[in-house]
């Protein structure tokens, strides 16, 4: 099938990802295991590294717009180098910290058009669900918004293809691939950096309370991301104590998540029926009044079973990582002497023949999730 000139890499932007981050992989691979004399500076480079292949990965099919899982991935992506970016801001060169702000601003450039192929989706599972007759009243919203949905991908395309986009990518692809940094181990530093959102995320759900807005309530989604993302940055260091934390943040984050879609499409469908102006049929205008409905019921219930959720989270398996954290801390000085030693251990050998370098190799990649 011929690709869409709209979802086509815009010309002279071969030079943006060098060759190994533009081939990908057809198939991911699991991380590797942890090294345990990294520098954070170390570890953060090769994430931001492994997330620029997943980008490179993920572009063209969310520029075609065939499947939208591809946008979804791709703004996975952004948030997790955000995250990235904002988990070791210390550690990193400047470049990298001023990109934070560009990552923000491409996220809002996925959003939009991600938020009409989640509204979309919705429609078409509800509307499995009914009778012909109610389908066909459903078909006018459908059509207003797969238009508005195409109007939102031009201008996504449009803000992949700026400037500031492409600018953005090559000082992430630069960067990451320049060795130095702080020499902070990375033993020390990540088991602050989970230990750190984990507080801010418990001091967001304590602000919770009978009379908290939406907004409250994503801030604790957004925290509860920020933990899940630190967490999988170290899984291979941390070990099964975090994978069973991350379990039940993945549970937070999906209430979180039904609750704010459905507040979304709620709003999104007021607002249509507001502007219709006698546009829309009189059937559609009342489909689209018990959807909305519908919407605003599911909001609720997200709401009731949010507490289950989190005290899965601050519970043992939050205390079990806690304790893995620790011991973190406590190995991280005999880590980072034993790492200085071997290096003053290895004989100094002028004459010696250069070895041969390695062959060079793509990053391994696996599968993220939302």
């Amino acid at each position: 099938m011929k690709v869409p000139a709209s979802a086509r890499r815009p010309e002279g932007d071969v030079g943006a990802l060098s060759p190994d981050l533009r081939g990908g992989a057809a198939r991911a691979s699991a991380p590797q295991p942890f090294d345990s004399t990294a520098t954070a500076h170390d570890v953060a480079l090769g994430e931001l590294h492994r997330l620029l292949a997943v980008w490179a990965q993920h572009e063209p099919g969310a520029r075609a717009g065939r499947d939208p899982e591809e946008l979804h991935q791709l703004r996975v992506t952004v948030r997790r180098i955000d995250a990235i970016l904002g988990l070791f801001k210390h550690q990193l060169p400047q470049p990298l910290v001023r990109a934070r702000k560009s990552a923000k601003t491409v996220l809002r450039t996925l959003g939009s058009a991600r938020d009409l192929d989640v509204l979309l989706a919705g429609l078409d599972d509800y509307c499995a669900t009914l009778t012909d007759e109610e389908r066909s009243a459903a078909q006018p919203l459908r059509s207003r918004l797969t238009s508005e949905r195409e109007r939102l991908r031009s201008r996504m395309v449009r803000g992949l293809d700026s400037q500031a986009t492409r600018h953005w990518l090559s000082t992430l692809a630069a960067a990451s691939s320049e060795p130095g940094g702080t020499p902070e181990p990375a033993l020390a530093v990540m088991p602050d950096r989970v230990q750190q959102r984990f507080r801010r995320l418990r001091k967001s759900v304590r602000h919770l309370g009978a009379k908290s807005t939406l907004e409250d309530y994503h801030e604790v989604r957004r925290r509860a991301k920020q933990l899940r993302y630190a967490t999988e940055c170290g899984l291979s260091l941390f070990g099964k104590p975090a994978e069973e934390l991350l379990k039940a943040l993945r549970r937070l984050q999906e209430r979180l998540g039904e609750q704010q879609d459905a507040h979304m499409a709620r709003n999104r469908l007021t607002a249509l029926a507001a502007e219709a102006d006698g546009t829309l049929p009189a059937p559609t205008l009342f489909f689209m009044g018990r959807l909305a409905e519908r919407h605003a019921r599911a909001t609720a219930q997200a709401r009731r079973t949010l507490d289950r959720a989190w005290r899965k989270v601050r519970g043992k398996r939050w205390k079990a990582l806690r304790v893995r954290l620790a011991q973190l801390r406590d190995e991280a000085p005999t880590a980072t002497s034993n790492a200085v030693l071997s290096v003053s251990l290895v004989p100094v050998t002028p004459a010696a023949a250069a070895p041969e370098p390695a062959a060079a190799s793509g990053p391994e990649l696996y599968p993220i999730k939302h």
